[in-house]
């Protein structure tokens, strides 16, 4: 990388930058290609790291482009965010205590949004 030590990205701003170029695509993108829309000084073997990561973490999927891969998102913005709160619920001993929690902390808006999902109702932008 070409930031001073102290300059360091927050954990995870990296793999949300390749996210959000994997989001805006078209199609797949090769490592070299998510560099290109990152406009970024990065250097191409990072993003070939960070690619894997995702991959090997579920987030990303991939297939063979020439003598790499091209990666694509694995589910949209709310799917991965849906995904990462399930896996926090998964790492807790009290599932019940932990989802009490939750709710009682929703706006008055995401509870309403909550209870017409539980309901059968469709999804709705909150």
């Amino acid at each position: 990388m070409t930031e001073e030590r102290g300059d360091r990205r927050p954990s995870g701003e990296l793999e949300a930058s390749v996210l959000a170029a994997l989001w805006a695509a078209d199609g797949g993108l090769t490592a070299g290609e998510v560099r290109t829309a990152l406009g970024s000084e990065l250097a191409r073997t990072t993003v070939t790291t960070i690619l894997a990561r995702l991959h090997e973490k579920g987030i990303v999927t991939r297939s063979r482009s020439g003598r790499g891969y091209a990666y694509l998102p694995a589910s949209d913005a709310p799917g991965l965010s849906a995904r990462r709160m399930r896996a926090e619920l998964d790492r807790g001993e009290d599932r019940g205590r932990i989802l009490a929690r939750f709710v009682s902390d929703l706006s008055d808006e995401d509870e309403k949004t909550l209870r017409a999902l539980l309901n059968g109702g469709e999804e709705a932008d909150a």
